[in-house]
């Protein structure tokens, strides 16, 4: 995996992030989502890196980065928390500004980001999701049935690492077909580790608290995105279905959004991956990306 990147473990504070970085241009972070490590980028991130710096971190508590102790507010994985990972590591690279990508709980983190951190974000991709407190402000039976998972992972009545632990390739899925032998495998290693689940659980914890408190802030404030942002949706997962144009929620967050969709499941970087990297490509080189409308 990953040609010519140099695969390291870089101290951002208070934790230590396993890092995959490699190519030489404009950097950029590409954050991964749950239940993924960075691995789920190893067929983009190489296709980028003949034009810029690209750096794949595994996010706090998950893959080979450290786990801090969870906290009873969530705040040790709130997203605003893994957005100073990011800027931290950023200073330790010697980057002082770089777009930042963000595939589905990475992309809460790549928003929250740009928000927290705007002097030291280009550009923002954000993949399959929008802020966490626009779909919980607009959860129903729907997203209840279809993104149920959010609550049960979410909750402390019935804790979800039992039930996770006593067959994790059950739980997540996940196949090497799919994703490539040698990401199937840095994957698998992370879901087996009890501590890696258990800070996966906490993650959408954060979620339902101090991340949703954050973006509501956000929100009352009028503060919004300044850089130009890059949203962009699998055409086999349920965005559309679930509201309408999810670029028009985004368009309440920036006043430069470009949409555009991929023709893939929820798994873009791993099943499309250069139409991915294509679409990056083009954003992050200052190109108007291919916008599409869904209906």
């Amino acid at each position: 995996m990953f040609p010519g990147f140099t695969l390291e473990h870089i101290d951002v504070g208070p934790v230590r992030l396993r890092v995959r970085h490699g190519g030489s241009g404009p950097p950029v972070v590409l954050l991964h989502g749950h239940p993924r490590t960075h691995a789920t980028w190893h067929r983009v991130a190489p296709l980028l890196a003949t034009r810029h710096t690209v750096i794949c971190p595994d996010l706090r508590g998950y893959g080979g980065s450290s786990k801090p102790p969870s906290d009873p507010a969530h705040t040790a994985y709130s997203k605003r928390a893994m957005a100073g990972d990011v800027v931290a590591l950023l200073d330790a690279l010697g980057h002082p500004r770089a777009a930042v990508v963000g595939h589905d709980r990475g992309c809460y983190v790549a928003m929250r980001t740009a928000l927290d951190h705007p002097d030291r974000v280009t550009r923002l991709g954000v993949l399959d999701g929008v802020p966490i407190g626009e779909a919980l402000a607009r959860c129903d039976a729907r997203f209840a049935a279809r993104w149920w998972h959010w609550f049960f992972l979410g909750q402390l009545a019935k804790p979800a690492e039992r039930v996770i632990n006593a067959d994790p390739d059950a739980w997540y899925g996940g196949s090497p077909e799919v994703m490539g032998a040698e990401a199937y495998a840095d994957y698998r290693r992370a879901i087996h580790d009890p501590a890696t689940v258990h800070a996966m659980c906490e993650d959408y914890r954060a979620g339902l608290g101090p991340d949703r408190a954050a973006d509501d802030a956000d929100r009352a404030a009028g503060r919004r995105i300044g850089c130009p942002v890059l949203f962009a949706w699998s055409e086999r997962d349920d965005m559309v279905d679930l509201y309408g144009d999810p670029a028009a929620i985004w368009r309440d967050w920036a006043d430069d959004v470009r949409a555009a969709s991929i023709p893939s499941g929820h798994h873009m970087a791993e099943e499309a991956p250069a139409e991915l990297a294509a679409l990056l490509g083009d954003f992050l080189a200052g190109g108007p990306a291919a916008v599409s409308r869904p209906g």
